[in-house]
């Protein structure tokens, strides 16, 4: 059966569960922030399961703002208290992002749309626009998630890199597969055609043959 969540989908937590939850964490009780999450409507994300978790729980990340620690606490909850949040576009993001950063993440709009694709930014960005708490800093690289359809566009990925090349922050992030797969999207530009690159996905990591994956895509 599939699953019913993806690795970085956005979910909301019934408070209820949230609670119960926290009530058996008792060691989190100081964490700031964790008081009221749900109740307040922020958001959780879904990451990939690590060595032992096993299960229908969905597994869960909820990353702290820079200046709480910038701990990243993981858990894992029952699909039924949970319910999805509409993935936030970068274009939708671009408001709660430095203006320094302004002409990249226009041009990197501007390149999704030339592909008919819609980039999401992840990383502090996506966590400063959903919660309203501060993640961003001056060291931030600006993270995005290219949700693309095989071959992925050579266009698109020297694209990218063009951007980055200019860009005052970090360029980083994933092409997303229609399997969910995960891949970082300049492994698979640098990759030769007879290489691999490293495949993320909920539950597994595992490398996957360049051959097929890139293709002409417009100019």
């Amino acid at each position: 059966m599939a699953e019913p969540f993806r690795r970085h989908d956005l979910v909301r937590v019934d408070p209820a569960a949230w609670d119960a939850w926290r009530a058996d964490r008792p060691d989190l009780g100081a964490v700031p922030h964790l008081e009221g999450w749900a109740s307040a409507g922020r958001p959780l994300i879904v990451r990939r399961r690590v060595p032992g978790e096993t299960g229908d729980p969905v597994p869960l990340g909820l990353p702290l703002p820079p200046a709480d620690g910038k701990r990243r606490i993981g858990l894992a909850l029952p699909a039924s208290a949970l319910s999805p949040v509409p993935a936030v576009s970068l274009a939708e993001a671009a408001a709660h992002a430095p203006a320094s950063w302004g002409p990249a993440v226009d041009a990197l709009t501007a390149l999704g749309r030339r592909h008919g694709l819609v980039p999401r930014p992840f990383g502090s960005l996506l966590w400063q626009a959903v919660t309203g708490l501060t993640y961003l800093s001056a060291a931030s690289d600006l993270d995005l998630l290219w949700p693309c359809r095989l071959p992925v566009p050579v266009g698109l990925l020297d694209g990218i890199a063009a951007v980055a090349g200019t860009a005052p922050m970090g360029i980083d992030g994933e092409i997303l597969l229609p399997d969910g797969a995960g891949l970082h999207w300049r492994e698979l530009r640098d990759a030769p055609e007879d290489g691999s690159v490293l495949a993320k996905s909920l539950d597994r990591l595992a490398l996957q043959g360049v051959a097929g994956l890139r293709g002409p895509g417009p100019a």
